[in-house]
């Protein structure tokens, strides 16, 4: 699957030429002209898109408001700016509202493709599909069919640690040893408390798991 890229620039032109450049690079390119429709378009796609590229000079709002608003809906998304002006104040401004990198025009779309390149590289170098599951280890995220559950650091590592070896059965002094440290007692039940509050946050049931399965007498492992 081509990875999908939203391009916000009014200039029809070179909108129509970015697009088709970008599309000979196997990338899914949408493209809107006018910034409400693109915050519009974010707001109910906004898992979909793995990279906007923002011209700044845009009717109906500023495009470093364009930009902040983009920020506001998706937090992971990348942010390219492209844009004619160029001055150091602008590419501060830009950065600070939650753009990733400032592109100045003109520039050779050949130029574009390589910073998106690099881009999608750094982004998906740190995430990781399992089943139905999503690991982003750099922000120490794991999403569950698109949404990002509140995992605390030791319900995280936990689940991580077994979304990493499917199938694969965990003592309890193993998965203790994994999240706290050496020193497991036999009488200690704090594994099975995170595993519960886990189970409680990815709505399995322990009697008939999807997830999360009880191996009686040892410890856990990821239903695969």
């Amino acid at each position: 699957m081509s990875e999908k890229i939203l391009l916000i620039e009014d200039d029809l032109e070179m909108q129509a030429l970015i697009k088709e450049y970008l599309t000979n690079y196997d990338f899914e390119v949408v493209a809107i002209d006018k910034p409400k429709e693109a915050l519009a378009y974010v707001k109910a796609h906004s898992q979909e898109i793995q990279l906007i590229v923002l011209d700044l000079m845009l009717p109906q709002m500023d495009g470093f408001d364009v930009c902040k608003a983009l920020r506001a809906l998706n937090e992971e998304v990348y942010i390219i700016i492209s844009s004619a002006r160029n001055e150091l104040s602008d590419k501060i401004l830009g950065y600070g509202l939650g753009a990733d990198d400032y592109l100045a025009k003109p520039y050779e779309p050949r130029e574009l493709v390589l910073k998106i390149n690099s881009a999608l590289r750094r982004t998906l170098k740190s995430k990781k599909k399992i089943g139905d599951f999503e690991i982003d280890e750099e922000k120490m995220q794991i999403a569950l069919e698109g949404y990002a559950l509140d995992l605390t650091k030791i319900e995280f590592d936990l689940l991580h640690l077994l979304l990493s070896h499917p199938g694969k059965v965990f003592s309890r002094e193993t998965l203790f040893n994994a999240i706290n440290g050496i020193g497991y007692s036999s009488k200690d039940r704090t594994v099975d408390m995170h595993v519960s509050n886990l189970r409680a946050k990815l709505g399995d049931d322990s009697k008939n798991p999807k997830y999360i399965k009880s191996v009686w007498g040892v410890g856990y492992q990821l239903v695969h």
